[in-house]
């Protein structure tokens, strides 16, 4: 259906929330239950079975060698980092558009998070930028496959050979992207997943996992999340309490079956939001060549964010915003020296990215109200009204 400035929306509000988790529910109900029923028949709740299958699975559906699932995203991407001995004097270079769950990993370990800018059309790390910012310090580069958009993945990789980097995936939102044919995940030395129950593959609470063809960084993982022992009361090294717990791996592995026809619903869903939205007032997200994304989230930007949100909001349409406070300026790491203008891309995108509600139960027709609802938003705002 073509849709012009014209259209006027219907005055009653149609209820449309920015994810539907009781929807996903709903529809895998009854192999949910099955599958947590088994759990608590067979009694063996912590590292269970079900863990070793799911980790199994969820690797080779990655095209890895190795999962080692653990109790969050964070988690992960700190275990990986301690898999590689980095540590306090060491930089690993983040892009500043992420969740700060990025930065908080390379922090625990001691070392040191450097930020550099993105690119403006995927909102993933600038290659070039990631070169210019390389130290002797610098050891690892972690780029962020943000809403679920590979990040520029061969250039990167380039770079990190030429200066003899380690490459961490933060996929903590990508889950099932694929990059020139592969899977996220299988490209650099190790990548992290977190199964929060709003992702694309998610639990119910939190979880995550490290996925690696290095048999090492995977042997040092399985050993740290569980109080570093590879054999009950043999404790090898200093470790955590990072498991992942069989309830949620049961889920998980109930939920990854599906995982491939709801991504596809995503794409379906953003296809159609691009559609009706192209040419309107909002700068829509672009697709790298060589990219697939899995759309975790739909963001656009608009110079008039906080009136077009609000806009939505009362007309019954929720919309977040990923991520207000670039980690750059938040008080947590005012002590890096960081400050306004520093990464101008990162900045804008604060000011004026918007998610737009998009999970594999939205209809087209609801889709088609919230891009009527921006046309009449751009009408209105062009009238002077």
């Amino acid at each position: 259906m073509a849709i012009t400035t014209k259209m006027q929306v219907s005055s009653t509000p149609c209820h449309v929330p920015l994810i539907d988790l009781a929807s996903e529910f709903k529809n895998s109900e009854a192999k949910i239950t099955r599958a947590i029923l088994n759990v608590l028949r067979n009694t063996d709740f912590i590292l269970g079975a079900e863990v070793d299958l799911f980790e199994e699975e969820f690797a080779g559906f990655c095209g890895a060698a190795y999962g080692v699932a653990v109790d969050s995203g964070l988690s992960a991407l700190e275990l990986i980092l301690r898999a590689h001995d980095i540590g306090p004097g060491d930089e690993v270079i983040i892009p500043a558009n992420t969740f700060i769950a990025s930065a908080l990993a390379i922090s625990s370990v001691g070392a040191t998070p450097k930020f550099v800018d993105v690119d403006p059309r995927t909102y993933t790390m600038d290659p070039t930028a990631l070169e210019a910012a390389i130290t002797r310090r610098t050891v690892a580069a972690m780029p962020v496959h943000l809403y679920g958009h590979p990040a520029d993945m061969d250039r990167i990789l380039d770079i990190a050979r030429r200066h003899g980097l380690l490459v961490i995936e933060d996929a903590c939102q990508a889950h099932g992207a694929r990059y020139c044919d592969r899977r996220i995940g299988s490209l650099g030395n190790a990548a992290a997943f977190s199964f929060y129950p709003a992702k694309n593959l998610g639990a119910y609470g939190d979880g995550g996992i490290v996925v690696t063809s290095d048999v090492r960084v995977a042997q040092y993982v399985r050993k740290a999340r569980n109080y570093g022992q590879s054999e009950k009361y043999h404790h090898e090294i200093r470790g955590y309490n990072r498991r992942l717990d069989t309830m949620q791996a049961a889920i998980l592995r109930v939920k990854l079956v599906e995982l491939e026809a709801r991504n596809a619903a995503r794409r379906t869903h953003a296809c159609t939001y691009l559609s009706l939205l192209e040419n309107s007032c909002v700068v829509l997200p672009q697709q790298a060549a060589h990219s697939e994304p899995v759309w975790h989230l739909f963001v656009i930007r608009s110079q008039g964010r906080d009136s077009l949100r609000d806009y939505l909001a009362e007309r019954g349409v929720a919309t977040g915003i990923h991520y207000p406070i670039p980690i750059h300026l938040q008080e947590a790491y005012r002590d890096l020296g960081y400050s306004n203008g520093d990464f101008p891309v990162t900045e804008t995108c604060a000011k004026q990215i918007l998610s737009l509600p998009l999970y594999p139960e939205l209809s087209a027709g609801k889709i088609e109200y919230i891009a009527r609802l921006i046309r009449d938003f751009q009408n209105g705002h062009s009238s002077g009204h």
